[in-house]
């Protein structure tokens, strides 16, 4: 992603966020978003898999909140199977901050590849560096209430997000989906993001 892609998705993530959180504490974790020690607006989403480039996690996040929002505005999901309405705070909340346990996650390190002529040269790469081994969904819920208070069904949606492609036993997982229609609906628009807008077919 080139720096002006970059800068104008990390004005878009700023805006929403400063919009519609304004939960006690919600400046303070954006503050400590931004610090220099951190690097949530330039991480990759993952190693070579989606958004596997700088400014990744950022972009995912963005997609995951706009198909997110689209997914619960279709009336059918309230009209068929009774989904409440969340607010515009708890969608953005949920969304923005699903995968912040990512941030301070990968490192960049060099392996030797050759080049398209055919020479041997050291190229760089993303690998794991997780520094707080706390899981996935879960390290977002912990990472997150240090600053302020997530409601229950936002965090369900956090931990439950991945679904039944994370490690946890299926029936937990679907008790937690059918129970809470934000975390499947999150989950709904995470798999959007990675497998159709940002997969490494795409």
């Amino acid at each position: 992603m080139d720096a002006q892609t970059l800068a104008q998705k990390k004005e878009e993530f700023l805006s929403i966020y400063k919009e519609n959180i304004t939960r006690p504490g919600s400046d303070k974790l954006l503050q400590y978003m931004l610090s220099e020690e951190n690097d949530f607006f330039t991480a990759p989403a993952s190693t070579r898999y989606h958004g596997a480039y700088e400014g990744g996690l950022l972009e995912h996040s963005l997609n995951v909140y706009h198909n997110l929002k689209a997914y619960l505005e279709r009336g059918r999901l309230r009209e068929v199977y009774g989904f409440p309405e969340y607010s515009e705070e708890s969608i953005a909340i949920s969304a923005l901050l699903h995968d912040i346990c990512k941030m301070n996650f990968y490192t960049v390190d060099y392996r030797n590849a050759k080049n398209a002529q055919g020479v041997w040269e050291k190229v760089p790469f993303y690998k794991i560096d997780d520094r707080l081994p706390y899981g996935h969904g879960e390290k977002s819920v912990f990472m997150i209430q240090f600053f302020m208070h997530l409601r229950k069904e936002e965090a369900m949606a956090i931990r439950w997000h991945m679904g039944f492609s994370g490690p946890e036993d299926a029936n937990t997982v679907g008790r937690a989906l059918e129970r809470y229609p934000l975390a499947f609906a999150l989950h709904v628009a995470d798999m959007e993001a990675t497998y159709f807008l940002e997969g490494s077919e795409v």
